[in-house]
């Protein structure tokens, strides 16, 4: 027997876990079939089969099957965390995006930073300024020919995101961009 004539037969998770005969038209059959019982045992947990049947019978029915999976994730959300559910695991995912933009950030300055030490020399750094500060910002030392061709260069559109220096850095391997001719510096600082 395929197991499409056995779902037909074998009541739904829900009507299973609740001890009810699965009549035709159940309203849980199509969402909580019988091979996942523990979706249901989270969604009655949390919410009470009666309040689900109520909001599925409200819903139309192609909102059904979107909102039976949302009331699910967060059903077990709330066995996990019974405190903060689904908006815990944001929030650490949250933290866990600013973590990770804090050492982008770092890693940013540092390339900045190794970049400059080794392109400018101690004579050429503005005053009170050591050699492992970075020394922004670059436009300053760019020529009117250079912003006239890269108009988009004047700021970074305020998203604080790294800008690629104006001259090839010895990692990079893409020469289409290289002002200096192919080099880490072997060009002349404008």
């Amino acid at each position: 027997m395929s197991s499409s004539n056995s779902s037909y037969n074998s009541p739904c998770a829900a009507c299973k876990f609740l001890r009810r005969k699965c009549m035709p038209g159940c309203i849980f059959a199509p969402y909580f079939p019988p091979e996942e019982p523990q979706k249901f045992v989270n969604v009655h947990k949390i919410f009470g089969a009666s309040n689900v049947t109520k909001l599925l019978n409200e819903l139309p029915p192609h909102q059904r099957e979107d909102a039976v999976n949302s009331l699910a994730y967060e059903a077990e959300a709330r066995v996990r965390d019974p405190v903060y559910g689904c908006v815990g695991a944001i929030s650490f995912l949250q933290r866990q995006v600013q973590r990770l933009q804090k050492e982008l950030d770092a890693a940013n300055a540092d390339l900045i930073r190794y970049a400059y030490n080794g392109a400018i020399p101690p004579s050429a750094l503005p005053p009170g300024t050591t050699s492992m500060q970075p020394v922004l910002p670059v436009a300053r030392r760019r020529s009117s020919m250079e912003f006239a061709a890269d108009p988009g260069s004047i700021s970074n559109g305020g998203g604080g995101f790294f800008q690629p220096p104006p001259y090839s850095l010895p990692w990079d391997n893409n020469l289409s961009g290289d002002i200096n001719g192919g080099g880490g510096g072997g060009g002349s600082m404008i």
